[in-house]
């Protein structure tokens, strides 16, 4: 990322993406962009199959080792529909300039309908975050001891 402008490169993998529209924040203060689904024929995926990888149309270079790219599912479609992200969520590094991909898949119960991507849907969005890269230090003993300690899972209450 040029920290002197914000910037990070978008490089156009698919033709289409100019005319269904870049990737770009939908409202003044939104925290993502809208990936969109660069597909040649609808996707039909039915509920509970193995997760399906469709390519956005883009690439982008940060190229700074502070900055990471998150892929996260679309609320409304996650919530509305049943799509969210056969990963949860992935991970974009500084140093990747490869096809960015989106993982989906269709959590609806068994017996749902099943849910259909068209070419140029929004199905998922790329958020820019802050990575701190501490250095890793092994040790045999912590050098400080915490209140909190072992505990693990639900170690602190409801």
């Amino acid at each position: 990322m040029d920290v002197r402008t914000g910037a990070v490169e978008v490089k156009v993998l698919d033709e289409r993406i100019y005319e269904w529209g870049l990737p770009r924040y939908e409202s003044e203060m939104a925290a993502a962009v809208d990936l969109r689904a660069c597909i040649d024929a609808p996707v039909s995926l039915e509920a509970g199959s193995p997760a399906q990888l469709l390519p956005s149309g883009i690439s982008v270079h940060i190229g700074d080792p502070h900055v990471a790219a998150l892929v996260v599912p679309r609320s409304g479609l996650g919530h509305r529909s049943g799509l969210v992200l056969g990963n949860t969520l992935g991970v974009i590094d500084a140093d990747y300039t490869g096809p960015v991909l989106v993982s989906v898949w269709n959590r609806n119960a068994a017996g749902t309908p099943p849910i259909v991507i068209s070419p140029g849907d929004r199905i998922a969005q790329m958020l820019f975050v802050p990575v701190t890269r501490p250095v890793l230090v092994r040790v045999d003993e912590f050098t400080k001891s915490s209140e909190r300690g072992h505990g693990g899972f639900g170690s602190t209450g409801l």
